[in-house]
């Protein structure tokens, strides 16, 4: 029977998890796939504008679903709530 190893470590160590690429919004974003910096982004992914590589946003992992996102010019990230 196979069991996941998560559930047979007593505690979850993030940092055991190894590379884990994402997309941030104030950075350079280069691309692991192409090298290369042009993005095109969406609500919880971005895309390589080149090879066509998808990241997963960070900013999708630190809010949750139900709080709506806004974008305000070059200010950055503004939450509702």
């Amino acid at each position: 029977m196979l069991t996941s190893s998560i559930t047979t470590m007593k505690s979850y160590n993030p940092a055991l998890r190894g590379y884990h690429a994402v997309y941030r919004e104030n950075a350079v974003n280069h691309c692991p796939g192409c090298g290369r910096t042009h993005w095109l982004i969406g609500r919880m992914l971005a895309e390589c504008g080149f090879c066509g590589t998808a990241l997963p946003l960070s900013e999708s992992y630190s809010r949750g679903a139900a709080a709506p996102l806004f974008r305000h010019g070059t200010g950055g990230l503004k939450s509702a709530a």
